[in-house]
């Protein structure tokens, strides 16, 4: 249903979608660990975050129901600006879940008391996500008062024409982790426009491989652009492969719930650190650099993004994902990767969306990043340090005192 949202939403832009994530999974997960006796809160443990609601130890709950309303809850606040329909959406799904529940015969006052206690997480969490800079973000995908940087090897808008990039300030946010906001923001390479400079040669990569592009390679770029126009945007579909490895390993409500808030705050920091390395040093596309010195006429494979290169989204956030799911499932785990496979083909491109098979999450993630390149809207340098730098952030999320 937060996928489905995501895309049917206005304004849920890959940074929007990712603190949505954050924040849906973080709620799911605090609403049912009270029942989860080998693990902790996260209260205490992410920026602000103190005392949530607790339950009555004396008294009984049915776990999947405070799951259901702390999710239920948390999507009618995240997505206000949704449609009628959608939101009513939400709550059919909501209602027909508690009627599962109610064929499971449990009493209605301990119905009552679960939902009432998932309320209040995602009241409370809720509460305390209005103060991280993003709130209702939205609403200011393209902020008419900033201005780009003007210097030698600066973004400048791409063929979508957009004057103003998106999210300037988003770097700005309160990343959940206090360890993620004080990463050191990792030095481009000195521009450059001599043919012998590496700046020059990571450029001309990418506009060499661009125009010998086989169909496999046209596959997985399209396979991983999750164009917000389209999809559930590139957090969303390491959310859902979060959702597939659930569904492959059979995990219970406890170990999905710790999945999903593992993966939403892994995209979420992902994103901030990201975004924040982005506008630090304005880096400017392939599509900028090649039709300045090499091809004046060149169009990437893929249309690129109206937002800095440097560091690459894709392989931060990937990378994230990747780290903190082998924290729960294993470094070697295989899983089938059907995000796209009901999308009919992309004529424009001549290329069918097909199944994408791993053995290892970061086997994945290094696929999201390299699709970047192929796509011809990434160097190498955008995508190595950006799974460098995701690698980092799901560490440090995995270092979080989740079991006791």
């Amino acid at each position: 249903m937060q996928l489905f949202l995501i895309q049917h939403t206005a304004g849920f832009t890959p940074p929007v979608a990712s603190r949505s994530l954050g924040y849906g999974g973080l709620a799911l997960y605090e609403a049912v660990v009270p029942g989860l006796p080998t693990h902790q809160s996260m209260a205490g443990q992410l920026d602000g975050l103190k005392n949530l609601p607790r339950v009555d130890p004396q008294a009984e709950y049915h776990w999947a129901a405070t799951a259901n309303a702390a999710e239920a809850q948390m999507l009618r606040m995240l997505f206000a600006n949704a449609s009628e329909a959608n939101k009513a959406k939400i709550d059919s799904l909501e209602n027909r879940l508690v009627v599962g529940f109610r064929s499971e015969n449990v009493t209605d006052a301990t119905l009552e008391r679960s939902t009432a206690f998932g309320k209040q997480i995602a009241d409370a969490v809720f509460e305390w996500s209005k103060a991280d800079g993003g709130h209702e973000g939205y609403n200011r995908n393209f902020p008419a008062d900033y201005k780009p940087p003007l210097f030698n090897g600066a973004w400048q808008p791409t063929e979508n024409g957009r004057k103003i990039p998106m999210q300037p300030y988003w770097g700005r946010n309160r990343t959940f982790l206090t360890s993620n906001a004080v990463l050191p923001m990792p030095r481009p390479l000195p521009v450059s426009a001599e043919v012998k400079s590496h700046y020059f040669a990571q450029y001309l990569e990418v506009y060499t491989k661009n125009k010998s592009l086989t169909q496999t390679e046209k596959e997985i770029s399209i396979w991983w652009a999750d164009d917000p126009s389209e999809t559930f945007t590139p957090p969303g579909h390491s959310y859902n492969l979060a959702r597939i490895t659930i569904q492959t390993a059979r995990a219970d409500l406890g170990t999905a719930a710790e999945t999903l808030a593992r993966t939403g705050l892994a995209v979420a920091d992902a994103f901030t650190v990201c975004w924040k390395c982005k506008y630090v040093f304005n880096n400017e596309r392939p599509y900028t650099f090649v039709r300045r010195t090499i091809d004046p006429s060149w169009t990437p494979f893929w249309p690129a993004p109206p937002f800095p290169g440097y560091t690459s989204g894709h392989a931060t956030q990937s990378a994230a994902a990747a780290i903190v799911l082998a924290g729960i499932y294993g470094e070697s785990f295989s899983f089938t990767d059907n995000s796209h496979v009901s999308r009919i083909r992309d004529l424009k491109r001549n290329t069918d969306f097909k199944a994408r098979s791993f053995t290892s999450f970061w086997q994945a993630a290094e696929e999201s990043a390299y699709s970047r390149y192929l796509g011809g809207i990434h160097t190498r340098q955008d995508n190595e340090t950006g799974l460098s730098t995701g690698k980092i952030i799901g560490q440090n999320i995995n270092r979080l005192q989740w079991r006791k």
